[in-house]
């Protein structure tokens, strides 16, 4: 199968082994892996502060530099859901793309990718991968199986984490007062990891993990179940 990786802005500028990670897991598990130089931003930053023709034309880029691939996977719920819910209604059509999670266990039929990390993990659902992509229990499902992982669940684990691309920014107050209810909830796990599936949201709780000096590290689903 010829796969393409759609990398995202946040993972190719400030994330680059997620990245890795997935061409590692996709390879292993048999898939072809090309990526797309040309790619840029998806366009969802333009769309969601009202530049809909700037949006437009990334949109209609991102078709064009997609097309012709078996599938596309994306790193990241919140840039998928912009490719399957907005494009269609800025009049785009583009090639399907598919989270890692519902890559593996739909299409690649997979569901033990052969990972061992033996650590205390708690799984964070961030809003597009749970509400736009409607993930489900895919993530959880990949996690259980990979060897000597303890997963551990989150209270509160469906509450935005408060970060919301713009939102952290023109709400800084509200969202961080959201980013220390999450954290709070992560602490009273007792993990060593927190793992979810979008970096933009992992950045966010991580920054007040960091400052908090809790000790609890993040990672994206992807290297964990690329870890061996």
């Amino acid at each position: 199968m010829r796969v393409a990786l759609f990398i995202t802005c946040v993972n190719d500028t400030l994330f680059p082994d997620t990245g890795k990670a997935v061409v590692s897991l996709l390879r292993r598990l048999g898939c072809d892996v090309d990526f797309p130089k040309a790619q840029t931003c998806c366009g969802q930053m333009h769309v969601n502060t009202g530049y809909r023709e700037e949006g437009v034309r990334l949109a209609r880029h991102f078709a064009d530099v997609f097309d012709g691939y078996d599938a596309v996977v994306a790193p990241s719920g919140s840039c998928a859901a912009m490719v399957r819910e907005q494009y269609p209604r800025l009049g785009v059509q583009a090639p399907p793309v598919h989270d890692l999670s519902e890559f593996l266990v739909d299409v690649l039929e997979v569901e033990d990718v052969g990972a061992y990390f033996p650590h205390r993990v708690t799984y964070h659902p961030t809003c597009h991968s749970l509400r736009g992509l409607h993930l489900g229990d895919r993530p959880t499902r990949l996690l259980s199986h990979v060897r000597g992982l303890e997963l551990v669940p989150l209270e509160g684990a469906d509450e935005c984490c408060g970060f919301g691309g713009t939102f952290a920014v023109k709400n800084p107050a509200i969202s961080a007062a959201m980013c220390s209810d999450k954290v709070r909830n992560v602490m009273d796990t007792g993990a060593e990891v927190l793992c979810a599936a979008d970096n933009s949201c992992l950045m966010h709780i991580g920054g007040t993990l960091r400052r908090q000096k809790t000790g609890v590290r993040i990672m994206h689903l992807a290297e964990i179940l690329d870890a061996r």
